[in-house]
């Protein structure tokens, strides 16, 4: 088909170059006329001769120009049809390749079909086989509960029953035995594995290992101040309180006052500006206005640059500027001595650095860290557990799901549908628990010991129990007559199950279960 186009284009040309000559020989012969008849057949010879030798290099021009482009479309029709073959062979090499790789692909479904029939051949035999084992079973257990009707006289009732009873004490040992092998093949390995992810990350972050103390006394220069700080008939102390929402108590204590709120930052102004006040010596009710203002802004101030400094060192971008807010107002709350601020920032660290090693998100298990005790800040003002208090908190300002959740559940107040909230809540008891981040009063001490005796000894078959190692470890001491070695193992795990669901503690608490079988004999 090309080579037809190309040479009807051949002709086509021929035939424009005729045309061309035969014009040009029609206007040189009318020039020739109008010559011939203005000065008659002057020259007319020579004129005529020079055109028919114009006519014939025309001609001739023509005749080369029109083979030249034949040549050059004859070289551009055997190029092109050399690409053509070049490509219809890489292509007739594809196709054979792919043939070849659905051949073996053919081959492999038919050798896996052939083996699948194979399997279902030898399930068929071996259901078979089952059904038979089932008939003989059924056989046997028939027989045996003639025997025992025949032996013991027992009905079939009272037969089943101590066939159960026994099936029951077996399954016990058994379940025993299950529960002795797993805990022994898993527990190096997981320790292991548990103890050098933890210790990377306390290494990681090397925070200081003390807890901090709130305090509300103010010292004195002098008795005489404590007259000036309740002014005449009471109306400083009265200003004072107003202005800050604080108790200001002033008792026999020697050159000291005590400030008294539950609100932590009321508190912080309220000390500032009995401090300022003192310092001062101008201690009257429009003076106090005034200085509790400026302490305010002071305090909102720097409330809100802690929260920013404390965002940026953790590169935790994108929180809205009332949660930064809040953040900063966490340096003056404390839970058990521990400054609520700086244990959100250890928790932060540690769970960036945890989740480094165990393939989460870093980014995302900071700022669940950093953000898990935010209901902290407000939990003197709204109604419910810091937890839940934060969840609405970060809900309404647009935080991340994921973190949200993990924050409802580091206390397990919601259901733990992350891995954010399980690693929150081992990073939480992780720095609660670090020797001298926290302190606890004495009484609650004491009603956790309590709390925890009182759980073991509510289970069947205990004697006593004791706590010790400063409420880490509960041992507990059985009687050997009532609990065997297997049911001993299963009490452990489940008192130590009691005590996570009831009891809320920093750290982890050891549950140890004592047998032990005494002979005594006396010499007379």
């Amino acid at each position: 088909m090309f080579a037809i186009a190309f040479f009807e284009k051949f002709e086509a040309e021929q035939v424009v170059l005729a045309l061309i000559a035969g014009i040009a020989c029609f206007l040189v012969g009318y020039l020739l006329k109008a010559l011939f008849d203005r000065s008659a057949v002057r020259g007319a010879a020579e004129l005529q001769e020079k055109a028919r030798r114009d006519a014939e290099a025309m001609t001739k021009e023509a005749k080369i120009t029109a083979k030249e482009e034949m040549i050059k479309a004859k070289d551009e029709f055997e190029r092109d049809t050399r690409e053509r073959r070049q490509e219809l062979l890489k292509l007739e090499d594809r196709i054979s390749a792919r043939e070849g790789t659905l051949e073996r692909k053919v081959d492999s479904i038919d050798a896996r079909s052939a083996d699948l029939d194979r399997r279902d051949q030898k399930l068929r035999r071996d259901e078979e086989l089952l059904r038979a084992e089932n008939d003989k079973i059924g056989q046997v257990r028939a027989q045996q509960v003639k025997e025992l009707e025949r032996v013991a006289g027992l009905s079939r009732e009272q037969a089943a029953e101590q066939i159960m009873n026994r099936l029951a004490s077996e399954l016990e040992t058994e379940r025993a035995n299950m529960i002795r092998r797993a805990q022994e093949e898993d527990r190096q390995e997981l320790e292991r594995q548990a103890k050098e992810v933890m210790l990377t990350a306390m290494e990681r972050y090397a925070g200081d290992c003390t807890y901090e103390r709130t305090t509300s006394t103010i010292p004195l220069p002098n008795d005489e101040m404590k007259g000036r700080i309740i002014g005449r008939e009471g109306r400083n102390i009265r200003a004072i309180e107003a202005a800050t929402g604080a108790s200001v108590l002033i008792d026999d204590t020697p050159e000291a006052v005590v400030i008294s709120c539950f609100d932590p930052v009321r508190r912080e102004i309220a000390r500032l500006t009995m401090e300022r006040l003192i310092t001062d010596g101008r201690i009257h009710p429009t003076r106090i206005e005034e200085m509790v203002e400026k302490v305010t802004k002071e305090v909102e101030n720097d409330i809100l640059k802690i929260g920013q400094e404390t965002v940026e060192k953790l590169n935790v971008t994108g929180v809205k500027q009332n949660i930064v807010r809040l953040i900063g107002r966490l340096k003056y709350r404390y839970s058990y001595s521990q400054n609520v601020l700086n244990h959100s920032i250890e928790v932060a660290y540690l769970m960036g650095a945890i989740a480094s090693q165990i393939g989460l998100d870093e980014r995302k298990a900071r700022r669940a860290g950093l953000l898990h005790d935010i209901g902290k800040a407000v939990d003197h003002e709204v109604e419910g557990t810091h937890a839940l208090i934060g969840v609405d908190l970060l809900k309404r300002n647009g935080e991340d799901d994921e973190v949200t959740r993990a924050v409802g559940c580091h206390h397990e107040e919601m259901e733990c549908s992350t891995p954010y909230g399980t690693l929150l809540k081992v990073c939480d008891k992780l720095s609660a628990s670090r020797p001298g981040a926290r302190a606890e009063t004495t009484e609650l001490y004491i009603k956790r010991l309590e709390q925890m005796e009182a759980i073991g000894k509510a289970f069947p078959g205990v004697e006593i129990c004791y706590a010790i190692q400063a409420g880490r470890e509960l041992r507990v001491i059985i009687h050997p007559e009532k609990v065997n070695e297997d049911k001993a193992l299963i009490l452990a795990r489940d008192i130590a199950g009691q005590v996570e669901k009831e009891m809320r503690y920093p750290g982890q608490i050891k549950v140890t279960v004592i047998r032990e079988t005494r002979v005594t004999e006396y010499a007379k």
